[in-house]
């Protein structure tokens, strides 16, 4: 289905990053700081906040803890590894089943989750993720700006939603909308992306090797999808039409990685896991998600068993097949006791039969081995409002607000806790922070409005609430402004 023009020009950012093509493989010229001087770090951090909510009102941002931690845990691992790292990285999970990934301003870096399901191996997952890195760390978006400077505003705009026409929802629109530019700017805006890709190539297969990765992994994820794309060309990877591969591609990557030679790493565990939460999440009949994971697991068919049977629990659980849920979950805390998608699934049976008080002892048991695992902080502080015990959650999920503002999943439970302690003022702000987390500015600012007239609230909230109104006011007059131009 076609989305509205309005949805494609708030993810315009996103995906000009993400063509390859078969270009030569050239150095880029070294530009210093002229990146720099067209948008200071403060500023660019603000464009990559802009960014990240036109993200969330466009496509379906997956704010599950456990997914988002593994992909945050393999994200940080690559960008250790990385020699010319900048900045700071926020990676999140787009929930549709398109093989693909970006990198937008301020270091967001989105994967969806038919990429993690496509990819193979985890070096294969990392390969796609060490390219996105390279972007952000090159500050292509930025030598982009400087670029497309010397062109108008309009001619660059109709370009960039060209592309993404083109690529995202039907070549012919993109064809339409490509005919009024010049010839010379496409060209140009061509070249300067190929450039841009090869380079991210070359270091991101530098950073496979130095974290411990296959290096050749990227290779062979390109040449494993280009190889689908010819056999059913009609329903190719998402990725081949944002990323065309070519064999001068892959043999240029083939030859990167013969600088670094073949290395064996084996997939880790939650990389296995992620792929069977994410497999299960996505069926919508729990009853025959039971019936497939059981046949595999009869026949063997499967490339990590315990993975396998987490993912048969998470089925037994969400078909509310409590009793063979709560045999599987207990082999599977026998087997990896301090597993933290297993505590949290135990924790979810829990609740599921009726027994929270279990859940939060569950896993206040957990924290003390891991008192920083914000994955296991949320599960307890979700176990705790359903235990009665609201105010223990709101301490809990304030502190964790200070070191992750911004997810909605966290602002839903804020305001669940809020509501149930009975603090009205506060309830208001976190439903507030969680529409305007999802890209809502309108009813974000509706429902401070509501929060200021509370009585009785305190100054120093009342004050917080006033300063955050005023910026989202500002904000949502800029956007009308633009709107009228």
């Amino acid at each position: 289905m076609v989305r509205p023009p309005r949805k494609l020009l708030l993810i315009i950012q996103v995906l000009a990053l993400c063509w390859f093509s078969n270009a030569p493989a050239v150095e880029l010229p070294e530009l210093g700081n002229s990146a720099d001087a067209l948008l200071s770090s403060g500023a660019e951090a603000q464009l990559g906040h802009a960014f990240m909510r036109s993200v969330r009102t466009a496509l379906p941002v997956q704010d599950d803890p456990l997914l988002t931690s593994y992909l945050e845990t393999l994200g940080a691992t690559l960008v250790a590894a990385t020699q010319q790292t900048v900045g700071k990285f926020t990676f999140f999970l787009i929930d549709a089943p398109m093989v693909n990934a970006f990198a937008g301003p301020g270091g967001y870096i989105g994967v969806y989750s038919g990429l993690i399901l496509a990819a193979e191996t985890e070096s294969e997952l990392a390969a796609v993720i060490a390219h996105e890195i390279a972007h952000v760390t090159q500050r292509h978006l930025l030598r982009g700006f400087e670029d497309q400077s010397k062109f108008s505003l309009p001619a660059t705009a109709l370009l960039i939603a060209a592309a993404i026409l083109g690529a995202q929802v039907s070549a012919d629109a993109g064809m339409a909308a490509m005919a009024g530019i010049q010839a010379a700017t496409v060209q140009r805006q061509i070249n300067f992306t190929r450039d841009n890709e090869n380079e991210a190539d070359r270091l991101g297969i530098a950073t496979l090797a130095h974290a411990g990765h296959d290096p050749y992994a990227m290779a062979g994820f390109f040449g494993r999808l280009a190889q689908s794309g010819r056999l059913y060309d009609n329903h190719a990877p998402e990725f081949l039409r944002t990323h065309p591969v070519t064999s001068n591609r892959i043999a240029d990557a083939l030859g990167r990685a013969d600088e670094f030679g073949a290395r064996q790493h084996p997939d880790s565990v939650r990389f296995h896991l992620t792929r069977a939460r994410l497999r299960q999440l996505a069926q919508t009949l729990p009853e025959q998600a039971v019936a497939q994971s059981r046949e595999r697991l009869r026949e063997g068919r499967y490339r990590n068993e315990l993975a396998e049977r987490y993912g048969y629990a998470l089925a037994l659980v969400r078909a509310r097949q409590l009793n063979a849920a709560a045999t599987e979950i207990a082999q599977l805390l026998k087997t990896a006791p301090n597993q933290p998608e297993f505590l949290v699934l135990a924790a979810q049976l829990h609740q599921a039969q009726q027994q929270p008080a279990a859940a939060v002892a569950l896993l206040k048991r957990a924290l003390v081995n891991t008192p920083d695992d914000w994955v296991l902080r949320m599960a307890y502080a979700e176990a705790l409002i359903a235990n009665a015990q609201p105010k223990l959650a709101l301490d809990e999920l304030t502190a964790i607000e200070r070191q992750r503002a911004g997810s909605a999943t966290l602002y839903h439970l804020l305001e669940q806790a809020a509501l149930r302690a009975g603090n009205e003022a506060a309830t208001h702000r976190y439903r507030a922070e969680q529409h305007y987390a999802e890209g809502e500015l309108e009813p974000a600012i509706r429902q401070l409005e509501v929060a200021l007239r509370q009585r009785q609230l305190p100054y120093h909230d009342a004050a917080r609430i006033q300063a955050r109104l005023d910026i989202w006011r500002e904000e949502l007059h800029a956007m009308k402004q633009r709107k009228k131009k």
